[in-house]
């Protein structure tokens, strides 16, 4: 407890200091921002403003990115109940009650009931990153070549098992996320592999390429289809605040879905998305027979949306954990911030914590501050986001798209880099349609060179015998656990299970 206490007060001391606190509030206020436009989530603005982070000291750049992923989730339940449009993939269940409450001239009440769910999560779930870090860090020291190949080879099929649509389209697109990574020069070697015979791309396939091309420049096209009408309700929204019955009813789903977030964001593949999912499930089996005067699910009641909000909050915070600890990122959006780390000269692994232990408590003590610029900044600015709702998005787009352009040309100076972007940014659409999920792809993208390179390693120092993956206890239960995951998905119970739980309920 000491520890944790000392600890926590050189975070708090970096936090603290004015720059630090400006980059919190930018990060938050964009995250908020993007949350709340329909058509611009977390991955693109991340993707858009990492080239920006470059010029920043390391610490200010995470907290920046990491206010801009959980602001998001926050922003997201705002349209989410408004229109009837989740601005984030994860307030997806939130329209369910949120939009039925505001049609029903509660409006309000949803908008205070996910703030306050938002902030007891998010607070709770940085209490836990700062609890299990530690004793995390200090296992993954004790880890070699043949356990990091196994933890990411795990990572991956986790990937898989919780991705979206078809199992075998998940595991084609990281198999290709593999493939991108390794082109380039060989470090062993300084032999060019898959290169094509195109000099630029020697070093490699730009991590802000693929990333900005599928996540900025393939959203824009997705969103040109759609149409520009919103209906936003607003009416007798008079109080912001819910009564104390509703908060006393609302308690209960507010800790179910907190703890359910906290647990299934540290997952391989698991945040927000998946946290606000599981925890409206559970929270409508708690609630088959609401009490007399409240509506059922589906219908306006608060717990629909308390839980979900509660639940995608606290999974974005968790999903801070194995990143920070291990270095492998456990959704796409922590891929990015290990991208981050990367380019800032910082090797992602146990060792950030003991050899810069001002950035990474900093970055957790900021989460904190965060969460409660959250609450001061949104609920007084309801009408400037709902102001925002009404800028129809043919006025947004052209202004993201030169934003990306500038972006991606800005790192290398370098044409090749746009265009490279925008082909990828096509790639993305046909995944689109074709119903193929593109994150996995870039988390075996980021996680390809570290398989690679630790895999090697692994085989030299056991003089080319596979067989040392499975014998070292940690690298083998590993490795049964991924062999176990995807036979699991062979069980027809447990693949219709998969299914349904990404399937929005009538």
């Amino acid at each position: 407890m000491e520890a944790l206490i000392h600890n926590l007060a050189i975070g708090f001391g970096v936090a603290m200091t004015l720059q630090n606190l400006f980059y919190c509030f930018i990060g938050v206020l964009l995250g908020t921002l993007i949350g709340v436009l329909p058509g611009i989530g977390p991955l693109a603005t991340i993707a858009m403003l990492l080239p920006i982070t470059f010029t920043l000291p390391p610490t200010a750049s995470l907290i920046m990115l990491a206010g801009i992923y959980y602001g998001a989730q926050y922003g997201g339940s705002t349209t989410a109940i408004l229109v009837n449009i989740p601005g984030e993939s994860s307030s997806a269940v939130t329209v369910l009650d949120g939009y039925q409450m505001a049609r029903n001239g509660q409006a309000g009440p949803a908008l205070g009931i996910a703030a306050i769910g938002s902030v007891l999560a998010g607070s709770f779930a940085t209490l836990v990153i700062a609890v299990a870090a530690p004793p995390l860090g200090e296992v993954a020291l004790k880890f070699g070549p043949a356990e990091y190949f196994s933890l990411m080879v795990l990572g991956l099929i986790g990937a898989v098992v919780l991705a979206h649509g078809s199992v075998i389209k998940a595991i084609a697109m990281i198999i290709l996320g593999l493939l991108f990574g390794l082109i380039g020069t060989d470090v062993n070697s300084g032999v060019a592999r898959f290169t094509l015979g195109v000099p630029e791309l020697s070093d490699g396939v730009g991590f802000i390429g693929i990333a900005m091309g599928i996540f900025g420049y393939c959203e824009i096209i997705i969103n040109l289809e759609k149409g520009d009408a919103r209906e936003v309700f607003t009416a007798k929204m008079d109080s912001l605040l819910p009564t104390w019955d509703d908060l006393v009813y609302s308690a209960p789903a507010i800790a179910r879905g907190t703890l359910i977030g906290s647990a299934l964001g540290i997952l391989p593949g698991g945040g927000a998305l998946l946290a606000s999912f599981a925890a409206y499930a559970v929270e409508k089996k708690f609630n088959l027979n609401p009490p007399p005067g409240r509506k059922k699910f589906g219908e306006g009641n608060i717990r629909g949306v308390a839980a979900p909000e509660s639940g995608n909050n606290a999974g974005a915070q968790t999903s801070f954990i194995p990143m920070l600890t291990l270095g492998i990122p456990s959704n796409v959006i922590m891929a990015l911030m290990i991208g981050a780390m990367m380019i800032q000269g910082i090797a992602p692994g146990p060792q950030v914590m003991t050899e810069r232990p001002q950035m990474f408590w900093g970055l957790i003590a900021s989460m904190w501050i965060g969460n409660v610029m959250l609450v001061i900044l949104n609920l007084p600015m309801i009408g400037l986001w709902v102001a925002l709702l009404k800028v129809p998005y043919r006025i947004l787009y052209p202004m993201i798209l030169i934003f990306c352009t500038i972006g991606v040309y800005s790192i290398n100076n370098n044409a090749f880099d746009s265009i490279l972007a925008g082909a990828f940014g096509l790639f993305g659409y046909v995944c689109v349609k074709t119903e193929s999920e593109p994150a996995p792809m870039l988390l075996g993208f980021i996680l390809g060179p570290l398989m690679e390179e630790n895999l090697r390693r692994a085989m030299l120092l056991s003089r080319g015998d596979p067989i040392v993956l499975f014998t070292r206890p940690i690298s083998g239960v590993m490795l049964g656990l991924s062999i176990l995951l995807l036979a699991s998905m062979a069980l027809p119970a447990l693949r219709k299970k998969r299914e349904e739980a990404f399937v929005e309920e009538d």
